[in-house]
C-alpha cells in the first residue's frame, strides 16, 4: 500500500497502471484516469462518475492530482502568452506558448535552471537548481489547455510542444520520457510524434537511448561549425565534439519512420555569421538530412553578444539554400515579454553559485 499520496499528474499509462496494482485495484482504471485528467483536465476524483465510489474515496487517501501553481501570466502583443510558474521548493519556471495560424506551439521546461552553462541563453546564466518532475512538466501542458481552452470549432489549441524551455530535457531523461509519452498519448493529449519535439546542446549518449526509447522529432542545438567555437558557445562541446554529435544524428534518423532532426543556429554578430562560417557549416550538414533553423540572438541583461544584422542573416540563409540545404529564418516572438528564445530565466535558487561568481567577475572588471 502507498503510504503518501501521490501526484498521478505525471504518470503516463504504465505508471498509472502499476499505480492501481500497488492498490490492489484493477489495471484499466489506469486508462480511464488519464482521460479525466488531461483530456477533461479533472482534479477532483469526486467528480470522476465512472470510477465507483468506493475507488473515489480510495484515491482520496493515497493520491492526489496537483498540477503547477501559475505566478503570473504575461501577453505579448503579437499574441505569445508566458505563464510563470511556482514550484513548492520556491523556485519558479517559465513557460510560453506561440500562436500561429492554424497551429499553437508551446514551450516547456524541463529544469530549474541549467547546468550547461551555454553563453547565449539566458536561463544558462541563472544556474541550476533541480529536474523537474514528470508531474511539473506535463503541467505545463496542462496548464496551458486549462488556460487556452479551446478554439470555436472545437480544436486543440495546444497543437505542437517543444521541449526547448528552461534546462536540458536529456539531462532529466526519465521524467522528460514520462512526459513526453503522456503528450503523445491519444487517451491524453494525442500529439503526433511529428509534433512533439525535444532540443539538446548534444549528450550523445542520451540521443542514443532516445532513438531507442520514445519517438519524437529531435532538435540540435549546434550554433557553430568547428570544435573550438562552439565549446566557447557550449561548454559541452568539450565533452561531445561534434563529430560525435552528428554521428549520434545519423544514427537517429530512421528512414522508415523519418524521424526529424532540426539543426538550430544562433546568429550573433561577427561571432558565427560569416561567409567561412556557413561554409563550414555546409560541409559538416551535406551528409544528415535535416533542416536549418537560424535563430536571430535574443539580447538578455548581461550579454556582450549582438545579434547578426537582418541583411547578414538573410545571406548567410541564402548561402545554405544555394548549396541545397534547408534554411529558414525563426520569427521572433514574445520578445516584449522576454519570453523570445534564450530569453527564459525563471527564479532560480542556484545551487551552482553561477550567477554569484559571474556578478563578482563583473564588478571585479568594472573597478579596473
Amino acid at each position: 500500500m502507498i503510504m503518501s499520496r501521490t501526484n498521478l499528474l505525471g504518470l503516463d499509462l504504465r505508471g498509472l497502471e502499476e499505480f492501481f496494482d500497488q492498490i490492489d485495484e484493477k489495471s484499466f482504471r489506469a486508462r480511464q484516469l488519464l482521460q479525466w485528467i488531461h483530456q477533461y483536465r479533472v482534479v477532483d476524483f469526486a467528480e470522476m462518475t465512472n470510477l465507483s465510489k468506493v475507488l473515489r474515496e480510495k484515491l482520496l487517501e493515497v493520491a492526489e492530482v496537483k498540477p503547477p501553481e501559475v505566478l503570473h501570466e504575461h501577453i505579448s502583443t503579437d499574441g505569445t502568452r508566458k505563464w510563470i510558474i511556482r514550484l513548492s521548493c520556491g523556485n519558479s519556471i517559465e513557460t510560453v506558448y506561440i500562436p500561429e495560424k492554424g497551429r499553437g506551439t508551446l514551450c516547456v521546461s524541463s529544469q530549474v535552471g541549467c547546468a550547461l552553462a551555454c553563453t547565449f541563453c539566458s536561463t544558462a546564466q541563472q544556474g541550476f537548481n533541480r529536474n523537474l518532475t514528470a508531474s511539473e512538466i506535463i503541467g505545463q501542458v496542462w496548464l496551458a489547455n486549462e488556460a487556452l481552452g479551446k478554439d470555436p470549432k472545437g480544436n486543440r489549441v495546444v497543437t505542437n510542444v517543444v521541449m526547448m524551455g528552461m534546462g536540458e530535457p536529456l539531462a532529466n531523461y526519465k521524467n522528460v520520457i514520462s512526459a513526453m509519452n503522456l503528450m503523445r498519448d491519444d487517451l491524453a493529449y494525442g500529439i503526433s510524434w511529428r509534433r512533439v519535439t525535444l532540443s539538446t546542446s548534444g549528450m550523445v549518449p542520451m540521443i542514443d537511448k532516445l532513438r531507442e526509447d520514445c519517438h519524437v522529432s529531435l532538435a540540435i542545438s549546434l550554433h557553430a561549425a568547428n570544435d573550438k567555437l562552439r565549446s566557447e558557445i557550449i561548454p559541452l562541446n568539450d565533452k561531445y565534439p561534434i563529430a560525435e554529435l552528428l554521428a549520434a544524428c545519423k544514427r537517429y534518423v530512421d528512414v522508415q519512420q523519418r524521424r526529424h532532426i532540426t539543426i538550430e543556429y544562433v546568429m550573433l554578430k561577427d561571432i558565427n555569421d560569416s561567409a567561412q562560417d556557413a561554409k563550414d557549416l555546409i560541409r559538416i550538414l551535406k551528409d544528415l538530412p535535416t533542416k536549418i533553423n537560424l535563430i536571430p540572438f535574443n539580447p538578455f541583461p548581461g550579454t556582450d553578444y549582438v545579434c547578426s544584422s537582418k541583411t547578414v542573416i538573410l545571406r548567410f540563409q541564402k548561402q545554405l539554400t544555394d548549396a541545397g540545404l534547408v534554411a529558414t529564418v525563426r520569427k521572433t516572438r514574445g520578445d516584449d515579454i522576454v519570453a523570445a528564445c534564450g530569453q527564459l530565466a525563471g527564479e532560480v535558487q542556484d545551487k551552482t553559485r553561477r550567477a554569484e561568481r559571474r556578478l563578482a567577475a563583473q564588478k571585479l572588471v568594472a573597478s579596473l
